[in-house]
């Protein structure tokens, strides 16, 4: 990386640390190190939303996703705007007027304290496991630029958010994501704008949206009824839906950041906000992956984006066959050249008739290519064990590394380690606002100093960094990040909606009710997700749900009945 790119990304640092530092007055007390004081304003508190869903997942693993795949993956957020209003209309003012730290305090006010710990602690599993895995991200990254090996990567993006974030609660963390969200915007649109540019002449973006399209990349909806299928239009809108809910109504990563708002009705615009302006930024992200797609389409590109494990096949046994899949490959890039040179003729002349004829030979020369990545994706397979080995995450820091001017990479790294630290920031803060208030204060230190428990929040803060950064090491193997992130919490979210179901929908429901319904989701959801694989993680949610309420439901009425 050229000394420019290093400038910018080092600036950056410094910019988010001694901000983080500043912003630290007042966070000697727990409300002020937990919730602000509950005095930040509505739009900052919305733009802290949204950089905390907005991780360097969504850069890597979807720009990755809509590299290989196309729009497909929008449909994840059909159910977010009706999410949002619902929670805007119950759950913000519920939980502002209850003057909760956390969303599983008033569960045991509802319920009991065993249901309240138990939901407390599905949560930090669920959200840990999350945060390792956003973590993983700009670790990819870092170790597809510099060469370093994982662990030490991990560290150099851990340490860092891990920092700011134990010396200025959730104050600094929020004022931190509203930089980096603007650094963010900046990056994706540097993006576009360097793709775009570098289109050949004779081939104009709409020339080259319609060369994806004719790959099916373009087809943001599905209405197919397919519980195999990850992405449909009834998954995203269903099964969507409930985690939306789950991950914005009962996530404390989620719940803490309009905890912090000066009144209800802020909290209520901090959650609108970001559901709808987040929109445009979501279908944007995919896009930069359909326009990757055409810009290799006329810039050669490695047939592996990864140049470790291709390092690693070229040595093996295996290298003769890998050889043969590279000139199968470099045969079908170059038809599917041929084709769309001959496609953006055609169309420059009018020649609707040739164009057609082009368009259908550009399909088949991509089906081609793709036949040949999947070869060569099974050679690796083969040679290193890894079963769950897939290239989708480094598309995107390659492009960057290989093709963006000097300083616009500089730009592009400090987005993605914007995206990583303002997520990896807020669920640190989470997880030791959960460890803190409702294990270690209601558990075991039930009366201590304000000082005591903000030294236990940092102890906390740390050491769910290292159990993030542990997690780090293995998530980057396990496919798409975008999916794994979502798998992680589609495991645990709709059991925990369903408990906050029974609190708030069901009168009857009592603390038994909720605390079998909850151990039954769970067991259910595992063994939906172990006995049933084909089952597409998004129903999982579904699942949680209804299984939660069902029986919290029956085993509520079967109790008062005894009585």
């Amino acid at each position: 990386m050229h000394p420019v790119d290093w400038l910018v990304v080092a600036g950056y640092f410094a910019w988010i640390l001694t901000d983080g530092i500043r912003r630290s007055h007042r966070t000697n007390e727990v409300e002020g190190y937990f919730l602000a004081n509950r005095s930040l304003p509505w739009w900052a508190v919305g733009l802290s939303v949204m950089a905390t869903q907005l991780s360097a997942i969504t850069l890597v693993g979807t720009t990755g996703r809509g590299f290989g795949e196309g729009m497909s993956v929008l449909q994840l957020y059909f159910g977010l705007p009706l999410a949002m209003i619902i929670l805007s209309v119950t759950v913000v003012p519920f939980f502002y007027r209850a003057r909760v730290f956390t969303a599983y305090e008033y569960l045991e006010r509802r319920f009991d304290v065993k249901t309240r710990t138990l939901t407390s602690l599905l949560f930090l599993l669920s959200r840990g496991l999350s945060c390792g895995a956003v973590l993983s991200a700009p670790s990819v990254i870092l170790s597809v630029i510099f060469d370093w090996n994982l662990p030490l990567t991990v560290l150099a993006m851990g340490v860092p958010a891990v920092g700011y974030t134990l010396v200025g609660g959730v104050q600094a963390v929020t004022w931190a994501d509203v930089k980096q969200m603007f650094v963010i915007v900046v990056g994706v649109a540097a993006a576009i704008v360097v793709l775009v540019a570098g289109l050949p002449a004779g081939t104009s973006l709409g020339g080259a949206l319609h060369l994806a399209g004719a790959t099916g990349r373009l087809d943001a909806i599905d209405f197919s009824f397919s519980l195999e299928k990850t992405y449909t239009f009834w998954s995203g809108l269903i099964g969507g839906l409930f985690l939306m809910l789950s991950y914005f109504g009962c996530d404390q990563s989620q719940v803490q950041r309009f905890l912090t708002a000066k009144s209800v009705d802020e909290g209520r615009q901090s959650l609108l906000m970001s559901a709808f302006a987040k929109i445009p930024l979501q279908i944007v992200v995919p896009l930069i992956g359909v326009l990757m797609f055409a810009y290799y389409v006329f810039v050669p590109a490695p047939l592996l984006f990864n140049g470790v494990h291709e390092a690693r096949v070229r040595a093996s046994a295996r290298a003769g066959d890998y050889v043969a899949v590279e000139r199968q490959y470099q045969d079908a890039v170059a038809a599917r050249r041929s084709a769309a040179d001959a496609y953006s003729a055609a169309r420059s002349r009018g020649a609707d008739a040739e164009a057609s004829a082009a368009r259908a030979a550009f399909a088949q020369g991509d089906a081609a290519v793709s036949r040949a990545r999947a070869a060569a994706t099974g050679i690796v397979r083969d040679v290193t064990g890894d079963r769950a080995f897939g290239d989708t995450n480094y598309v995107f820091p390659t492009f960057v590394t290989t093709h963006m001017p000097i300083g616009l990479v500089g730009l592009i790294i400090a987005a993605i380690f914007a995206a990583s630290m303002s997520t990896v920031a807020a669920e640190l803060n989470s997880l030791a606002t959960a460890t803190v208030i409702d294990f270690y204060r209601r558990l075991f230190v039930r009366e201590a100093s304000d000082a005591h428990y903000l030294a236990a929040a940092k102890w906390a803060t740390a050491g769910w960094g290292v159990f993030a950064c542990i997690v780090a090491l293995f998530a980057a193997n396990l496919g798409p990040l975008i999916d794994v992130v979502n798998r992680f919490g589609s495991f645990f979210y709709g059991s925990i909606l369903g408990v906050f179901v029974l609190a708030l929908g069901v009168k009857r429901a009592t603390g038994r009710g909720a605390f079998v319904g909850l151990i039954a989701g769970i067991a259910a959801v595992a063994c939906v997700a172990t006995q049933m694989p084909w089952i597409a993680f998004l129903w999982h949610n579904v699942v949680g749900v209804v299984v939660v309420v069902l029986v919290g439901v029956l085993v509520s009425l079967s109790q008062r009945r005894d009585r």
